[in-house]
């Protein structure tokens, strides 16, 4: 789901990604993969954050609340998204930008945070080349996607074999050892939980209704597994033909 148009069309409303967002929890391990993003960007402290794709504004909000002082932009292609952020009524700032064209000057900011947007963008280098642009040479940069495993029960179920993405658990490190000389990751397990049969195709009606159509009816709950990755990056490396950021 690359396409511009494909993409306004699913978030020209805050519907489908909040009530996609409503079905998660932490899995196993106990860890929920927002409140681990948020607690890795506070404990850095920084004074200025960009985030490309701040959807509803949650994590932007949590972090401004814990760092009064941070100058945080949030940015969205979506007005709606953006009108959500600004509706959190935390100290952030939110405008509509592409995340291959951040309005920012080279190395303005100490933290960049693109969290489950990276598979949606149409010129996936660019957007890194962007973030590593945007970032002080101390900079860190933190990019979350899922695995190729991602609800493949409840997908297999429905007809659909693992959604493989052009940034996923599997193939950041590569991605982002292109524009980042450190790349850590931190693989996280979460659970679905869907009340009943009418739950889980209401949620996959937001991504295919094709897909919902497809799930064969199950009586009762049922909980899928998630998998998701926090990938931190530093060490931006230089443009070609440019020298040190």
């Amino acid at each position: 789901m690359r396409e511009r148009s494909v993409v306004a069309e699913q978030y020209a409303t805050t519907d489908r990604l909040t009530q996609r967002i409503g079905i998660w929890g932490p899995g196993p391990d106990g860890i929920d993969p927002v409140i681990a993003l948020r607690d890795a960007v506070i404990a850095l402290e920084p004074h200025r954050v960009v985030e490309m794709g701040c959807g509803t504004g949650l994590l932007a909000a949590q972090v401004c609340r814990a760092l009064p002082e941070c100058d945080y932009l949030a940015t969205d292609l979506s007005p709606a998204m953006v009108t959500a952020t600004v509706a959190t009524g935390a100290t952030v700032r939110a405008m509509v930008a592409s995340a291959d064209t951040l309005p920012v000057a080279d190395g303005w900011a100490d933290v960049v945070i693109a969290a489950w947007m990276l598979y949606h963008v149409p010129d996936l280098d660019a957007v890194i080349a962007e973030a590593a642009r945007v970032l002080t040479p101390g900079g860190t940069f933190f990019a979350v996607t899922n695995g190729d495993e991602h609800l493949a029960t409840l997908l297999a179920d429905a007809g659909s074999g693992p959604v493989r993405t052009q940034f996923s658990a599997e193939n950041g490190a590569a991605v982002l050892g292109r524009r980042f000389s450190q790349v850590h990751r931190q693989d996280i397990r979460t659970e679905a939980c869907f009340t009943d049969h009418a739950a889980a195709t209401a949620y996959l009606a937001t991504v295919d209704p094709d897909l919902a159509a497809g799930l064969p009816w199950f009586d009762g709950p049922r909980r899928d597994a998630g998998f998701t990755t926090i990938f931190t990056a530093t060490g931006p490396l230089p443009m070609p033909g440019r020298g040190p950021q």
